[in-house]
């Protein structure tokens, strides 16, 4: 075995191939050092336990399949910006089969929580780009929000239906968009 070190870069390369092929649930320290060609002890400058290389392989491919850019004005209407990211979540299910449905599974009990954490950040910053891409949309009706319903509220809600359709495997998200159009437009 090739002894020599590797960068984080190569390592999480490795488990996103791994995820592609054999399931999340196939990434391991032993997986990754064999995939990358160097002794499973490398890896642990770079990943201190399992948990936080499942971590960082997890994040790795969120951000593959979303890949949602925080730039605000690369969609120009709240619609558009939900259809990529479900072609994106479409694309993703195919490069990466049960990932959606599993990766939660991976983490132990103790490390469910850090799992959770990392996720719910994730979710964070694609909801903050979803809301961003709503409030610069000026298709939006002035009277579609008001004081119950306000436009945090509502990604929150549509990013909800949306992560339940996911878990479910259902991609037709035409419904969701006509659900958006009669409620803002």
């Amino acid at each position: 075995m090739n002894k020599v070190a590797t960068s984080k870069e190569a390592i999480l390369a490795a488990s996103r191939t791994i995820v592609m092929e054999k399931g999340i649930s196939a990434v391991s320290m032993r997986s990754v050092a064999d995939a990358c060609s160097v002794a499973v002890g490398s890896l642990y400058n770079y990943f201190p336990s399992k948990a936080d290389l499942l971590s960082a392989a997890v994040a790795d491919v969120w951000r593959d399949i979303f890949h949602l850019s925080g730039d605000c004005t690369a969609c120009d209407s709240f619609s558009s910006c939900l259809a990529l990211l479900f072609e994106s979540i479409r694309e993703g299910c195919a490069k990466y089969p049960g990932f959606f449905t599993f990766h939660s599974v991976t983490f132990t009990a103790g490390d469910k929580e850090k799992g959770r954490l990392m996720m719910q950040q994730y979710f964070g910053h694609i909801k903050e780009s979803l809301l961003c891409v709503l409030k610069n949309d000026r298709m939006v009706r002035p009277d579609a929000f008001n004081g119950s319903l306000n436009a945090e509220n509502f990604v929150d809600i549509i990013f909800t239906l949306f992560t339940s359709m996911l878990l479910k495997e259902q991609y037709d998200y035409k419904p969701v968009l006509e659900i958006v159009a009669r409620c803002i437009y």
